[in-house]
């Protein structure tokens, strides 16, 4: 199914014209993602709100961010948004090692971003009915029940992605091509 439109400010219905000529001003392009969902307003409008909440108003730091975000990714084999990601992760600031290991499915360099990991794939794989051994396991892990929840925000963020980008086949964006990824096995 990818024959969506790709919308621009000029093509996009009333709802999200002013959403993509902000982030044409500010970013200077219109991401992939956002020219898709722009044919459903407030899918995109739902996307951003759930993107800011989750990078700016959630206790995670960048690093933790980017695990639960590409854990998600590269579960859902989201060829769009790895390279968005790691696009993002440079510009957070976030080693590469970080990067590197959540794309190629290799170990964390600290035992907490890998327990934020594991964590984040049983949610997802599990659809939300972790045990209560590993909840424990993430709480023994230093993080909180707070951070269980904010994993679901995430998780939420991602699903509208990684599922837009499904269905549209979203083409990685010129900027991001050089993190281009393809899931190993």
């Amino acid at each position: 199914m990818s024959d969506f439109t790709f919308h621009t400010p000029e093509t996009a219905p009333e709802g999200a014209k002013a959403t993509l000529e902000k982030t044409q001003a500010s970013l200077g392009r219109i991401p992939g993602l956002y020219a898709v969902m722009a044919e459903a307003p407030a899918l995109l409008d739902g996307y951003l709100a759930l993107n800011k909440l989750f990078s700016k108003q959630t206790s995670f730091t960048a690093e933790e961010l980017t695990v639960v975000w590409q854990a998600i990714n590269v579960e859902h084999d989201c060829t769009y948004c790895v390279p968005a990601h790691t696009f993002i992760a440079k510009a957070m600031k976030v080693d590469d090692a970080v990067s590197d290991a959540l794309r190629d499915e290799t170990p964390l360099p600290t035992a907490r971003l890998e327990a934020l990991r594991t964590f984040t794939l049983e949610v997802t794989r599990q659809r939300g009915h972790v045990s209560d051994e590993q909840a424990q396991a993430f709480l023994e892990a230093g993080f909180t029940r707070q951070n269980i929840l904010e994993v679901v925000l995430g998780l939420s963020q991602k699903v509208m992605s990684n599922y837009v980008n499904h269905l549209a086949r979203t083409p990685v964006d010129p900027v991001m091509e050089k993190f281009a990824w393809e899931k190993k096995g």
